[in-house]
């Protein structure tokens, strides 16, 4: 009878706490694993495109919940309301930021390490090297090599001499760009990571004669990073003082937009001179710590309502949103303080033509030829929501009419709406970020290295005479980072060898 001893299962190391801590720091400093997370990164970006924003958009985002009750809280669960600032993002940034930089610290060390030794000496074979030539006829002698080594150090090879053999290096720098593509694509996270924590952004319409202050309140729309405080906006003034806009007037192009131009005055806070300043679309209004865009344009009729008794209950330019590329703008005037409410709904046209098919509309972004289309509205006149749209649930209908500037529509109550003229105004953004210098020479650093790590080659040359006094020289080539140059230089290093005994 047999008996079969079964033989203990062998066990390999265990990795305990310290080991599992290095095997996690390992793959998480791979480049393999900064791949992973650039993409994660790019990926997780996405949602912030495809829904809409509560730092930029507040009203769209409460739209969305409200069309989508089902969907939407779980969307917002998820963060996808406000992707930039959640805390999944923040973490794929985070470990990202944390892998190049492990990734960066040893191979530095590694490069300078390999910068300080001077070149490898020449192997025994030279004949297996991707690169090989012999150079016959040439007099095995010290002076080739020095003729050699003269030559290789004039063209920027360093030099090692071991007896009857050369060995030569040259193309660290395509390394040196290497290390600082990554470097400095960290320092490009990090001016993001600057800017979306301490920069802000505004949006306001300026009417002409009308102005705003760097306070919230003075803001149309406004969007500020994690750590920025709005009380410590600087205190600065801006007072549109005027507004041009030029339009191709003829050719297929035309109406298209030529150049807008705004004058302003401008004080950088209380207690400042006030200055005169031009800016442009392309040529930003700059204050301390903020610069100001001129991003569009439309206009604002100036509309006067007044009561049967001669009371004045409203007398203001009012913002008209443009629709179209030829500035048919739509706009509302609420008046619900009067007994009993009272609204205008309106259509401005900067040249008004009637088109059988479409009604009122604009042939051109230009006030040639204005027209204001109203309709007059009593009753329960809501003032939440925007005030750019009106709702018509608990109005009446008095009429409608067309105006134009000058022109006034007496109402069958007494009321009298005069279209007093219109003037223009300006869309401006503001934009504070402390990160965009930083951002700016990060990204042109960063296409530098790219460019140096791929234009530039590691490379390594050997020159042996024969050992046995032949008149033979041997020439040999190694790229250490890819690229065909190696064989230009063993060729380049013959022809001078040849070229020395002819």
């Amino acid at each position: 009878m047999t008996t079969t001893v079964e033989r203990p299962r062998s066990s390999g190391p265990q990795l305990g706490a310290v080991g599992w801590m290095r095997w996690g720091w390992r793959t998480l400093t791979s480049m393999r694993t900064a791949l992973i997370l650039l993409l994660l990164l790019a990926l997780a970006s996405i949602p912030g495109s495809v829904f809409p924003q509560r730092g930029t958009d507040a009203a769209r985002v409460n739209d969305y919940l409200q069309a989508n009750p089902t969907l939407g809280p779980w969307l917002d669960r998820l963060g996808m309301f406000d992707v930039f600032a959640s805390a999944w993002f923040a973490a794929i940034y985070l470990l990202l930021c944390i892998s190049l930089v492990g990734c960066i610290i040893p191979r530095t060390a590694d490069f300078i390490r390999t910068y300080r030794k001077p070149p490898p000496p020449a192997p025994s074979r030279l004949s297996r090297m991707p690169a090989y030539t012999t150079v016959n006829d040439v007099a095995t002698d010290s002076a080739l090599l020095d003729d050699a080594e003269a030559y290789l150090r004039d063209n920027r090879w360093r030099v090692r001499r071991d007896g009857d053999a050369i060995s030569a290096e040259k193309g660290y720098l395509h390394e040196v760009g290497n290390l600082l593509f990554h470097l400095c694509f960290i320092f490009l996270l990090l001016a993001v990571g600057v800017g979306g924590l301490f920069g802000w952004s505004a949006r306001v319409i300026v009417v002409e004669g009308k102005g705003f202050t760097g306070s919230l309140t003075q803001f149309d729309s406004f969007r500020k990073g994690r750590l920025v405080n709005p009380d410590q906006i600087a205190p600065f003034s801006v007072v549109l003082q005027d507004f041009s806009a030029t339009f191709q007037e003829s050719g297929q192009q035309a109406g298209s937009p030529r150049q807008f131009e705004a004058r302003a005055l401008v004080s950088e806070r209380p207690g400042k001179p006030v200055t005169e300043q031009e800016f442009q679309v392309n040529s930003p209004l700059v204050l301390p710590g903020v610069k100001v865009f001129l991003t569009g344009h439309g206009y604002a009729p100036e509309i006067k309502v007044t009561r049967p008794d001669g009371t004045v209950i409203f007398d203001d330019a009012v913002v008209f949103l443009p629709r179209d590329g030829n500035l048919t703008s739509t706009g509302v005037v609420k008046v619900p303080d009067v007994e009993p409410g009272f609204a205008l709904q309106g259509l401005f046209l900067p040249t008004a033509s009637i088109d059988p098919v479409q009604g009122p509309i604009s042939t051109f972004p230009a006030a040639q030829d204005p027209q204001l289309f109203l309709g007059a509205f009593t009753g329960d006149v809501k003032i939440g929501g925007s005030v750019y749209q009106l709702d018509t649930t608990d109005l009446d209908l008095i009429g409608n009419q067309a105006l134009r500037p000058g022109q006034s529509w007496e109402l069958p109550d007494g009321t009298s709406v005069e279209f007093v003229g219109f003037r223009d105004f300006a869309n401006l953004s503001l934009a504070h970020d402390p990160g965009r210098w930083l951002a700016l020479i990060a990204s042109v650093l960063v296409i530098v290295g790219v460019s140096m790590s791929l234009l530039l080659h590691r490379r390594r040359v050997w020159i042996r005479l024969s050992p046995q006094g032949d008149t033979v020289a041997e020439v040999a080539g190694l790229s250490r980072s890819g690229g065909g140059r190696v064989h230009d230089d063993v060729r380049e290093i013959a022809t001078m060898l040849s070229k020395r005994e002819s």
